[in-house]
């Protein structure tokens, strides 16, 4: 018997028109033609996707009393269709992925070194650790490669270099990246944004750290993971 696709589904959505970015958290939309101040769920640049009059889908906040009503989730970008921009959604998937898996245990929020990882798993008393970054950043549409990061990430280069001692301590680990986009299969470190990142891959790689992608099917108010690979840490020496 086949396991699910690890899937998340929005409830309470709405559609609108992307205007302006107005700081890292939220931006101004409109909705049936009224402007709207909504929160992004990104911290990214996101540079290549909220430009001036793109379609975004909103989810409706279940908070009534916040400031901002709705969570924007999803941008449509030519191409590629819908993006999904929640910063939370790989965590999700990739909890669901994990769960499906034949795993002992399995622990969210896990503090190795001086670094919290996202998953911390165990199978027949070995140990696992896996990070998991979301991708939004399409290259190469043709080959379909994406980038990581859009935005340099000090926090990013740290989990690398703490993955690559616990690799070396005796740990099984994995960067996961969850490709939030339709038709990008592949990512590679974004060094013209950030070197160091690309940098401290390679040598986490070196470590044993193995580089997992997670392709994904993205719909307006939903994601799906239909996908994974583990990609050969002899393509990063380049």
């Amino acid at each position: 018997m086949s396991r699910p696709e690890p899937t998340v589904r929005y409830e309470d959505t709405v559609p609108g028109i992307f205007v302006r970015r107005l700081n890292r958290f939220t931006a101004e939309v409109l909705i049936d033609g009224n402007k709207e101040q909504v929160h992004v769920k990104n911290t990214g640049r996101l540079r290549e996707l909220l430009v001036p009059e793109a379609r975004v889908t909103l989810q409706k906040a279940s908070d009534a009393k916040r400031k901002t009503a709705y969570d924007l989730i999803s941008v449509y970008k030519p191409g590629l269709e819908w993006v999904n921009i929640d910063s939370l959604v790989p965590n999700a998937l990739m909890k669901q992925q994990l769960m499906s898996l034949n795993y002992d245990l399995v622990k969210p929020e896990y503090t190795y070194g001086n670094s919290r990882f996202d998953f911390y798993m165990e199978c027949r008393g070995e140990k696992y650790l896996t990070e998991v970054k979301g991708c939004t950043l399409a290259a190469d549409l043709k080959r379909g490669i994406g980038l990581f990061p859009d935005a340099p990430t000090e926090r990013g280069v740290k989990h690398l270099e703490e993955l690559a001692a616990a690799a070396k301590a005796g740990y099984h680990c994995q960067i996961a990246f969850v490709i939030q986009m339709n038709g990008i299969h592949t990512v590679f470190p974004n060094d013209e944004t950030q070197p160091e990142f690309g940098q401290a891959l390679i040598r986490a790689v070196k470590a044993g750290v193995q580089v997992a992608c997670y392709g994904c099917h993205v719909e307006a108010d939903s994601i799906r993971i239909t996908g994974a690979a583990e990609i050969p840490g002899e393509v990063f020496f380049r």
